[in-house]
């Protein structure tokens, strides 16, 4: 099926390529194209909604305009603006990504140069080098998994997108448009994310609809074929516990694989209390919230100075109210710290 495809690839390229150029969101990183704004973009866009990232692209834009300025950033001002993004671990890439770039005499131009730099997948290579520089290499995320699934009728049965992406990939290289591969890749993504949805596509309004084998047989949301994802249950027991105003955190430790140097609302584990003895307290709040593959429940319980063990575990940190801008904290922390102080 995917011959058929790929025997109409001009075609396929000019309907989307117009489409796209006629349709595009306005984007800040699209206005006003570069490799550093390219790169930037790229990094804060994994695993979150544009309309999160816009406010945070300007801010970050505003304070390190270029590579040479995020490399002379210090980390916890890094952290600090990204704040809320979540994914800590990309911050810090692009932050290390940032070094090595303003160390080279010319940044590197091929995906597999990038692919060396800290945080730089497949992907990410491909859409950086495609649109920058205009490297003939095809993005293949899970937008464009679903649109080249919906568009051979592909009812394989992948284990997960990465896996789908695997086999997918040669269709998407041989669909990309050699004389605009940086357009075709930001059209494909565009399509994904506006008209090619996981429910309810618009398929009326797709401008590759006559080339799609999905749309024909009807039911394109059926596709792609993925696994749905196992969720595990969690529960978090935390303390909000103050001390002549100031307030308990956690400072999660510098080499910690999630979250190093950020503050928390500490655990009952955190600050040496079994859950049942943190649960003693008055219940503040309950917060729900989900991280990849976990649905979290997270109890905050008060309680006073005096119920914490006599000597404190590492990494508590008593914090008071004014302090706590200077702080790098967990987005949904901050929200939470916010809300319980103004009571």
């Amino acid at each position: 099926m995917s011959s058929d495809l790929t025997s109409l690839a001009p075609a396929f390229r000019a309907a989307l390529l117009g489409w796209y150029r006629r349709h595009a969101r306005r984007l800040p990183w699209r206005e006003r194209p570069g490799l550093y704004s390219t790169v930037v973009s790229e990094f804060m866009l994994q695993q979150t909604q544009v309309k999160t990232v816009l406010p945070y692209f300007a801010r970050w834009l505003e304070e390190w305009p270029d590579f040479a300025a995020l490399a002379g950033a210090s980390e916890e001002r890094v952290l600090r603006l990204w704040e809320g993004l979540g994914y800590y671990s990309r911050a810090r890439n692009l932050h290390r990504l940032a070094r090595a770039v303003a160390a080279l005499p010319e940044p590197p131009r091929t995906p597999a140069a990038w692919r060396e730099l800290p945080g730089v997948g497949p992907y990410t290579a491909a859409a950086i080098t495609s649109i920058a520089f205009g490297h003939p290499a095809a993005c293949v995320d899970g937008n464009v998994v679903r649109i080249l699934a919906r568009l051979t009728a592909d009812r394989t049965a992948y284990r997960d997108s990465v896996a789908a992406a695997k086999t997918l990939g040669p269709l998407a290289e041989e669909l990309l448009n050699p004389a605009a591969p940086g357009d075709h890749n930001q059209a494909m993504m565009e399509l994904g994310a506006t008209v090619c949805l996981p429910r309810a596509p618009a398929c009326l309004t797709c401008p590759v609809r006559e080339f799609c084998a999905g749309a024909r047989q009807g039911q394109p949301e059926e596709l792609p074929r993925l696994q749905p994802r196992q969720l595990e249950d969690r529960i978090v027991v935390r303390v909000w516990c103050r001390r002549a105003g100031a307030l308990l955190l956690h400072r999660t430790p510098e080499g910690a694989r999630r979250l190093a140097r950020v503050h928390e609302l500490p655990s009952a584990e955190q600050a040496g209390l079994t859950e049942a003895a943190a649960r003693g307290g008055p219940l503040l709040a309950r917060k729900r919230r989900g991280i990849t593959r976990y649905r979290i429940t997270e109890f905050i319980h008060e309680l006073p100075a005096q119920a914490l063990p006599g000597r404190a575990p590492e990494g508590l940190v008593w914090v008071k109210p004014d302090e706590l801008d200077a702080l790098t904290l967990s987005g949904p922390h901050r929200r939470w710290v916010r809300e319980l102080l103004a009571r």
